[in-house]
């Protein structure tokens, strides 16, 4: 039986910057799932970045322009962050994801390491559920001009400097003046975003088919100053009122120093990122396993 995927990009520790932070065992199992997936009837390359910090020579290499133009499908090897940095630059190309995790299981990496060779095969002939998950796209603007931007697939977040007090921020939503909070920061966190960053700061979970965005703010002044769901149609706007050493941060990932009277403006993309789950995936199941739930019921 054909593959569905003839050209297929393997993606590893995507943010690495230096070989020594492959370690062996990762290396190899690149190669194992490379070597898999020419049995299975697949060309294979390597994302440069990987190919270059694995030293993986024997197979091509490609940048992620590349991949979005010549390949069919795209496996990520590590964790959510792996997943988190390659999503967020070929969602414009409409490639699918798949994620293989190492260590302990992701939310977007949903299937371990060891079970690939039995849980591929079928997705590559077609046997899998599509979850697509928007992107937020949020811009920094400054007297009327725009000097940062960035793609964000869990979260935007500003927040005060380490060593700051508390920061005040004037929030509207499509316009409509909301609420100057006093706070560290506000989280504006995608469906995707909210079993992360939000969570941890008191925020809900919401499921991934809810095309809603949540703010929460990071330990407010004000008690009754609480988390907010928002339909992700609409467009925030944080705007800097007080407080030193303001950044903006996009998945952790960019930073942005900020100044008093900054905007930040966050809104839906017209990209989106698409996961590929084994057949019968189940994100409550991913929450049971990720955040140990009761594992009763099936």
């Amino acid at each position: 039986m054909t593959s569905k995927f003839r050209h297929v990009a393997l993606i590893g520790k995507y943010q690495t910057s230096s070989s020594s932070s492959f370690g062996d065992s990762s290396r190899q199992a690149l190669e194992d799932i490379a070597f898999f997936l020419e049995q299975q009837g697949c060309a294979v390359s390597l994302e440069t970045e990987t190919a270059s910090n694995t030293g993986l020579a024997q197979y091509p290499s490609l940048n992620v322009d590349d991949i979005g133009n010549q390949c069919d499908l795209g496996l990520v090897v590590g964790g959510d962050g792996t997943m988190l940095g390659i999503g967020r630059r070929l969602a414009r190309f409409g490639t699918p994801l798949i994620g293989i995790n190492q260590g302990r299981l992701g939310f977007i990496t949903d299937i371990p390491f060891d079970t690939y060779q039995t849980t591929l095969p079928p997705m590559l002939h077609g046997e899998y559920e599509e979850d697509l998950r928007p992107l937020m796209h949020a811009t920094v603007v400054r007297d009327d001009r725009v000097v940062f931007e960035a793609l964000a697939m869990n979260d935007v977040v500003v927040n005060r400097g380490a060593t700051s007090g508390m920061v005040e921020l004037r929030v509207e939503v499509d316009g409509r003046f909301v609420s100057n909070q006093r706070a560290d920061g506000l989280i504006i966190a995608s469906p995707t975003g909210s079993t992360a960053y939000s969570l941890s700061a008191g925020g809900p979970m919401l499921h991934p088919s809810i095309p809603g965005w949540v703010l929460v703010p990071i330990a407010p002044h004000t008690l009754s100053n609480r988390p907010i769901v928002l339909s992700d149609a609409t467009e925030v706007a944080v705007e800097v009122v007080s407080g030193r050493d303001v950044s903006a941060n996009f998945d952790m990932q960019s930073l942005a120093s900020l100044l008093h009277g900054d905007r930040i403006l966050v809104k839906r993309s017209e990209h989106c990122v698409r996961f590929l789950h084994p057949q019968g995936w189940n994100y409550f199941a991913t929450l049971r396993k990720k955040l140990r739930w009761n594992e009763g019921g099936s």
